[in-house]
């Protein structure tokens, strides 16, 4: 599909989004500055999350409504408090959609509630994204959808019959541009649960390029997604894990974004082919392999032992397997030490 003026999906470099998240801390200044680290880093696009705490959960004191899974970061916060803490407020997007035209990547977001589609349509967003943990909301999909516009879906916590029916209200809602990624929604997550080997069976169980939104810590999990044939990768970015940003904890800081996009792309292109044999960068390598020496002067007529031919390098003369086959022949004509065996010399 395409992304403004991107082609994504099979056979294109992977593309690399920067999710922003609430790692803006509160700071429009910090906004754009990730902004501006993404673009330096030579990502694709940031990303924001377009929602209000009110949007997402209720505003009570009641146990459903607090983190009570001891092993998560935010654990015993008050979900409401930090939604309203991660949120990207709305009067922000606008500077930040334009600080990233202004440095040629691309700026979109998930929304998470009707108006909010709405909102980014206006804003000129080239995409929309579908949060793992919105990919059961058929309606919400449906929606966004209808706007015309790509789509992303990302499905942590998905079954396979929830990742088709999400798809099926993509395609229901008119859209014709869509990429699901496989997604672990545990922050951060333990590599061992990332099970990069769905990748290459989602794309072909839904028939959709597939890629990866990723919350281990560094880079080598998204650099294996490559190899399984992941067309993008999403990725928390932080201008420092020190900085306290809500999701700061698994983000990558901006040097390590830049060591993600340049090795995503060396990725892609070792990839390459179903291939035997040398490569063109190869051939100078074949000289180096061993092969058949005389390696003591040898007469016209006498006959050819192991004192007088050895597998060595480099790789002029015949090849090694055919040792028994030389052994006992007769010299054609006298051969000094250090020349290539060949057929010609032997009767």
């Amino acid at each position: 599909m395409r992304i403004g003026n991107t082609q994504v999906g099979a056979g294109q470099k992977p593309y690399i989004i920067a999710e922003m998240s609430g790692n803006h801390d509160g700071s429009l200044d910090t906004a754009l500055a990730i902004v501006d680290a993404a673009a330096d880093a030579g990502a694709d696009a940031v990303k924001l999350q377009t929602f209000t705490a009110d949007s997402m959960t209720l505003d009570i004191d009641h146990p459903d409504f607090v983190i009570n899974n001891p092993e998560s970061l935010w654990y015993g916060r008050r979900i409401y408090d930090l939604y309203e803490e991660a949120h990207t407020p709305w009067e922000w997007h606008a500077p930040i959609f334009k600080r990233a035209r202004e440095r040629g990547i691309h700026c979109f977001s998930s929304p998470f509630s009707n108006d909010a589609v709405d909102f980014l349509v206006e804003l000129g967003a080239p995409c929309l994204k579908i949060a793992s943990l919105e990919s059961v909301d058929l309606g919400l999909i449906t929606y966004a959808a209808s706007s015309g516009l790509p789509m992303i879906i990302s499905t942590g916590l998905a079954e396979a019959s929830e990742v088709q029916e999400a798809i099926d209200a993509a395609r229901a809602g008119g859209c014709e541009d869509l990429i699901i990624l496989k997604c672990t929604s545990s922050y951060p997550t333990d590599p061992a649960q990332s099970h990069l080997r769905t990748i290459p069976d989602m794309r072909e169980r839904f028939g959709v390029d597939v890629g990866l939104s990723d919350h281990t810590l560094g880079i080598g999990v998204p650099l294996a997604a490559i190899a399984f044939g992941a067309v993008v990768v999403e990725k928390h970015v932080t201008l420092s894990r020190d900085g306290g940003g809500v999701d700061a904890a698994f983000s990558l800081e901006p040097s390590e974004l830049a060591t993600l996009v340049e090795e995503s792309e060396r990725a892609f292109r070792a990839i390459g082919s179903v291939h035997y044999g040398p490569t063109e960068g190869e051939q100078g390598a074949m000289l180096r392999r061993r092969s058949l020496y005389f390696v003591e002067d040898i007469r016209e007529g006498d006959v050819v032992t192991d004192k007088h031919v050895r597998s060595i390098r480099p790789g002029k003369g015949l090849a090694p397997k055919h040792l028994d086959e030389v052994l006992g022949k007769r010299a054609a004509r006298n051969v000094s030490l250090g020349t290539p065996v060949s057929w010609e010399l032997l009767d």
